[in-house]
């Protein structure tokens, strides 16, 4: 019978995405054939449900083979995904990324006894940075600096499915991009689930701006160098130094704001408020005047009134954001959250729909200011690439892949920009 390289399925985050490619390699070292493997998200009840989804649609595809589910979900409710029948071998966010996980792996499992092998997330201290040298397209790469998260956000599973927050040493991030940079990547992101918490279990405690200064300086051929995800309000005055004084740091920041009312905020135990918000965008702008902003916001947190979602729905304006990712609210059990007065579920579909309003307008009034202006574009196709404020630019004739070219914008419409 022939055998088959395993089939993934990703859902969810860059870092998932990321640790899909380690699995990858770990896989393929252990000669693991005949074999789905689901990495799952757990952000939403939606991301636990597409998961689930997914899930049995590879079951049907492919009915002989061993079907394994690991990521987040399988970490914080493992035993969901294990009284499901189409399911083999749950693994947790840990065992995932270990070489034993998946040495003699099959075709043992069908029938083994440990179908669950899911550990104490809260007792990992170390990163599995060291397992690839990033992942991307042929223009772009990604690069785990950090994992995990110290805070405790009352809506938030992630923490349960991730562990504590644990870096990513610095030279190693360096000789990673060194290496990137030698292949011939243009761009590096830097990933992490709280980036701005880099270097605080690391000697000497550094922040993510002395990582953003040290590999600028130490890898000089890097072209671009872009930031995933931040907590605005544990920036460091070296990464405000570095958004100020380099070029090539990109100027597109994606803000963990999550709401726009002071209330709702300490509802959520974020650690900033509304004015923290505004104030660092308008410094960043101030230092950068190109600048662009994304944020996460969540419409119809618990107790949200109409009062409150038009706070968040003003922040749009008033912290003049482009890029927004919009989440309804929806319930994780064991967050305290989960235990607070809902909002109506047509209310939240509601407002919602106003936030991604918003957002749209903003994201066209950007492309439209646009329009006769020189960028520096880094090509991610023959025909499409992003602006340093990350915005999709089309082009009409062929550009080579993985070059950043510089074009002149000649409109705008619902794709993006055109070149």
């Amino acid at each position: 019978m022939d055998r088959r390289a395993p089939i993934f399925a990703t859902l969810g985050c860059r870092l998932n995405a990321y640790e899909t490619e380690a699995m990858k390699d770990l896989a393929a070292s252990a000669g693991v054939e005949d074999a789905v493997v689901v990495n799952t998200c757990a952000v939403t009840a939606e991301a636990v449900r597409k998961a689930r989804q997914e899930i049995r649609r590879l079951r049907r595809e492919n009915p002989n083979a061993t079907l394994i589910v690991t990521g987040c979900a399988a970490q914080t409710e493992p035993e969901t995904f294990a009284a499901m029948a189409e399911v083999d071998l749950v693994l947790g966010n840990t065992e995932k990324m270990q070489p034993e996980s998946w040495q003699g792996m099959v075709p043992d499992l069908i029938g083994a006894t440990e179908r669950v092998r899911v550990d104490d997330i809260m007792s990992v201290t170390e990163t599995a940075g060291h397992l690839i040298d990033g992942f991307g397209s042929r223009s772009r790469a990604y690069v785990q600096v950090q994992n995990g998260c110290d805070h405790r956000c009352t809506f938030c599973i992630i923490p349960f499915g991730r562990g504590n927050s644990r870096s990513v040493p610095a030279g190693v991030v360096v000789d990673q991009i060194r290496r990137l940079v030698d292949r011939g990547y243009n761009e590096v992101v830097l990933t992490g689930v709280d980036l701005t918490s880099w270097g605080a279990d690391l000697p000497m405690q550094p922040k993510l701006g002395d990582l953003v200064l040290r590999i600028l300086k130490l890898v000089p051929d890097l072209a671009r160098l872009r930031i995933s995800s931040i907590d605005s309000i544990e920036v460091d005055p070296a990464l405000m130094q570095a958004i100020a004084s380099e070029p090539r740091l990109m100027p597109h920041l994606h803000l963990s704001l999550q709401a726009g009312d002071d209330m709702i905020l300490k509802r959520m135990k974020r650690r900033h408020l509304r004015d923290d918000a505004i104030r660092f965008c308008q410094e960043a702008r101030a230092l950068r005047p190109d600048m662009t902003f994304g944020a996460d916001i969540i419409a119809g947190f618990p107790t949200e009134t109409e009062a409150m979602f038009e706070n968040s729905l003003a922040l749009v304006r008033d912290c003049d954001l482009t890029w927004l990712h919009v989440f309804p609210y929806s319930p994780r059990p064991g967050t305290p959250a989960a235990r607070m007065p809902p909002v109506a579920g047509a209310a939240i579909k509601a407002r919602a729909a106003r936030l991604r309003a918003a957002g749209a307008a903003q994201v066209a009034a950007h492309l439209a200011a646009q329009v006769g202006r020189d960028h520096a574009v880094l090509m991610e196709s023959s025909r499409m690439g992003r602006t340093a404020q990350f915005a999709e630019v089309h082009f009409d004739k062929d550009q080579p892949e993985g070059a950043i070219v510089t074009a002149r914008i000649t409109g705008a419409d619902q794709r993006g920009l055109l070149a």
